[in-house]
């Protein structure tokens, strides 16, 4: 079987975050983050993150050469239901944080890899769910957190590797699919795809 390593690979995502979870299992990846718009006409949670992550990886995946492998991911909160996307301002972020203290929430990441051949091209989108459960938090501390900069660009407005780690009482499922990759599932993926290609 090929070195995955050897592989190179396109982020599909201007997420630092995303960009340090590959190389915190060493897969140095090009940033090319996609252009198209993020909306959907779906309400369900894991059926979003896999059509954005799809068509994520599907942009960059045009422009990229034989022998690349594209990823493309999208991250969701996701409360009774309902989706937190990343708050447009500090009032939008402390309407969020109310909405899931004291309480559990679910982060959906859709993941699709597509790896680009000489002729054509295979891919597998899968979507990863982790709970999350959340400490109280009084009307002081969501109003000192909301108005940092920290929950701006965040799905759900928190970062659980951040200041918010002071409010998570809980989770289950992968810890780095709540950050916004779920890299060993990501790893697995990969691996069975390459080896598929190798299989034909």
């Amino acid at each position: 079987m090929k070195n995955m390593r050897d592989i190179k690979v396109i982020l599909a995502s201007g997420s630092p975050r995303r960009r340090q979870l590959l190389e915190q299992i060493c897969i140095k990846a090009d940033i090319r983050p996609s252009r198209v718009e993020e909306t959907t006409t779906s309400t369900d949670p894991e059926a979003v993150v896999m059509e954005l992550s799809s068509r994520k990886a599907e942009d960059v995946a045009e422009q990229a050469l034989a022998g690349t492998l594209i990823l493309g991911a999208d991250t969701v909160v996701a409360v009774d239901g309902q989706i937190l996307g990343k708050p447009v301002s500090h009032e939008d972020a402390r309407r969020m944080l109310r909405m899931i203290q004291g309480r559990s929430h679910q982060v959906y990441t859709g993941v699709t890899l597509i790896y680009k051949e000489e002729e054509g091209s295979r891919g597998v989108t899968f979507s990863e769910r982790t709970e999350v459960l959340v400490y109280p938090m009084s009307q002081e501390e969501i109003t000192a957190y909301a108005d940092s900069e920290e929950p701006m660009d965040k799905a759900g407005a928190y970062g659980i590797q951040g200041r918010f780690a002071a409010y998570i009482q809980g989770i289950r499922g992968d810890y780095s699919n709540v950050v916004g990759l779920p890299v060993g599932r990501v790893w697995q993926e990969w691996k069975r795809l390459i080896e598929e290609t190798e299989g034909e």
